[in-house]
């Protein structure tokens, strides 16, 4: 269902952000912090020791890839002191979380004897219905998912372990609170909550490679490093942190989504050999489009004034050679364990679209089941919160060529 009445939002302000008084507030608070706030590795694993009280990071190999990703940060033009100290909070709490893991497993070992059961997987860019579909499938409890504040901070600190309510969740209740006021239309395009299902591509993170970083800045440098190296042993990690969480807070089986999955799909089978895989499909002229405008749109997180043009184009590219592995690697999952879900079919008949997914990874779809479906889209229906107007015009883009590189995949998967 689609509410007619929502608002549509126009962003006039892309490339020239501008805030309210209370988020020029906040952002001039910030800015303060900047001098104790470098993109520096050696403060950061300093602070990382010091607020946890831990000093093993794990296998050491991540070092490289950390300081390939501060060079590219601190190759970003026009990065204003509250960007800086932003990406110092991020990048401080990824070392944490390194620290908190090993601690972990040093202290239970018995973690890596967990067996993960067949994951299911939705692999799709955004804006192809892979959140709505990940929330409305992990609205029974039939899954184990990950809530945005757990993603961000999987491992409790010692002294708060046990410690209700969970200081984790109100540490996220605060930053939700600060990214609405600074970021007011993002939730249109994305809606972030403190308790909403997120994306695992969070905990790869942890292991400091992942295309996340690419949609938190315009980072080339980085993204030549993380394409130019097999992901397999991130992957790796990835499921030894799932195994961390399901010892932590229970489970059975993880629902997990991320686009990265795209053009990692002969790694994804590798680690995850048993997983099924869910491919969403959409038209790619307009899902870029929706995606160029939360990445730029978000980039007022970091930078003043905002290359639009530039990260647009950038971007086109990138999603040209995201596609481009899909097409060539799809095979690598056989139809045994994997499906294809165009949106248009999803909108249509949504519960059908989970009731397919649920017989495919061998789930009973009970009564319960779908009453909590049916509970999830009577609160969630789609463009409840308004919309953002997007347009080939506002980012230098011409549709025809648009239509032109993406033709191989729509004819792969949508004619």
């Amino acid at each position: 269902m689609t509410d007619a009445t929502a608002a549509v939002v126009t962003l006039d302000d892309l490339a020239a952000p501008r805030f309210s008084q209370d988020a020029e507030q906040l952002r001039t608070a910030m800015s303060t912090l900047a001098p104790d706030c470098p993109l520096d590795s050696d403060v950061l694993h300093a602070k990382a020791r010091a607020e946890t009280g831990l000093d093993d990071f794990g296998a050491q190999d991540y070092r490289e890839r950390l300081d390939v990703y501060l060079a590219a940060l601190r190759d970003v033009a026009d990065m204003h002191q509250a960007g800086v100290v932003n990406f110092h909070a991020q990048l401080l709490q990824l070392l944490k979380n390194r620290l908190l893991l090993t601690d972990l497993l040093t202290r239970h070992p018995e973690i890596h004897d967990i067996e993960l059961t067949a994951p299911v997987v939705i692999a799709g860019l955004p804006r192809t219905g892979t959140t709505h579909l990940h929330n409305l499938l992990g609205a029974p409890p039939t899954f184990r998912t990950l809530p945005y504040w757990e993603s961000v901070e999987p491992f409790p600190l010692p002294a708060e372990a046990g410690v209700e309510p969970d200081p984790r969740r109100t540490r996220m209740d605060m930053a939700v609170t600060v990214m609405d006021l600074v970021m007011p239309h993002f939730r249109l395009m994305h809606e972030m909550t403190t308790d909403h299902v997120h994306e695992e591509i969070q905990l790869l993170a942890n292991d400091f490679s992942t295309m996340l970083f690419e949609t938190l800045a315009d980072v080339p440098r980085w993204r030549d490093h993380y394409l130019s190296h097999d992901q397999t042993p991130h992957y790796a990690h990835l499921a030894v942190q799932l195994k961390a969480l399901q010892f932590l807070r229970g489970g059975r089986r993880w629902l997990l989504k991320s686009p990265q999955h795209l053009e990692q799909i002969p790694v994804l089978a590798r680690v995850f050999p048993d997983a099924v895989v869910v491919f969403t499909h959409r038209d790619p002229v307009p899902v870029a489009l929706s995606m160029i405008a939360m990445i730029t749109y978000s980039a007022r997180m970091h930078r003043s004034p905002v290359p639009v043009e530039h990260i647009a184009a950038s971007w086109i590219d990138r999603l040209e050679r995201m596609l481009g592995r899909l097409i060539d690697d799809r095979q690598a999952v056989g139809p045994q364990c994997s499906t294809d879900v165009r949106f248009d079919d999803f909108m249509a008949d949504e519960l059908g679209v989970a009731q397919q997914i649920y017989d495919l990874a061998g789930e009973p779809l009970t009564p319960d089941c779908r009453s909590a479906m049916n509970e999830y889209l009577a609160g969630h229906h789609r463009g409840r919160l308004g919309r953002v107007a997007t347009s080939c015009e506002m980012f230098g883009l011409d549709e025809t060529q648009l239509q032109e590189r993406f033709a191989p995949y729509v004819s792969r998967f949508l004619a």
